[in-house]
């Protein structure tokens, strides 16, 4: 026997902390933190919902968002706006990540290795891109049904995909890295230049 009472009412904890998110945080707060992790176009209606907030104000506010260049607009089949994080926005989000932990000098050393690496693959299976890889492996073994079949290497290809994408993020941050160089060196050089 159990000697604990159930509790007088059930709380679905997801309803729980979505109230709480809600009371805590701005509309402007909860549509920006949705669109952020929305890749794909979007109608209002659904980031209002998920946001908890009206249509009209997701509307309001995903304008202002794609206004600042955070998101990108597209019109869908039946003529409504749809929206969805840009990836110019998502660039710069990256790179400013890896420009918090790693100098620019440390960035251009992991540059190099990872083009290196993606040498490596390209002079190993002969092809220039992972894509052109599974679409050769395809070929072959379309071509070859007498011999067993040849299984794409999908782990290496997701390897090459996600080293190159890695690398685009970090082409990107030593650009930025250098161009606040010498942004810096231009404003110490206009400051110092400024008698005081």
């Amino acid at each position: 026997m159990n000697d604990r009472t159930p509790p007088d009412e059930f709380t679905d904890i997801n309803e729980a902390v979505g109230e709480e998110w809600a009371s805590e945080t701005t509309p402007y707060e909860r549509i920006r933190h949705v669109i952020a992790h929305t890749y794909s176009p979007t109608s209002a209606d659904t980031v209002a919902e998920a946001a908890r907030t009206a249509p009209k104000t997701a509307r309001k506010h995903l304008n202002t968002l794609a206004d600042e260049g955070f998101v990108k607009t597209t019109t869908g089949e039946n003529g409504g706006m749809l929206y969805r994080r840009s990836p110019e926005s998502l660039v710069v989000e990256q790179a400013a990540d890896i420009l918090e932990h790693l100098s620019t000098d440390e960035l251009a050393t992991r540059i190099r290795e990872m083009r290196a690496q993606l040498t490596e693959y390209q002079s190993e299976f002969g092809v220039d891109s992972p894509e052109a890889l599974a679409v050769d492996q395809t070929n072959q073994t379309l071509s070859d049904s007498d011999s067993p079949d040849s299984e794409i290497d999908s782990e290496t290809i997701r390897e090459w995909k996600t080293l190159r994408r890695n690398l685009a993020f970090a082409n990107a941050a030593l650009s930025i890295g250098n161009a606040e160089r010498f942004i810096d060196g231009d404003r110490r050089s206009s400051d110092d230049s400024v008698p005081v």
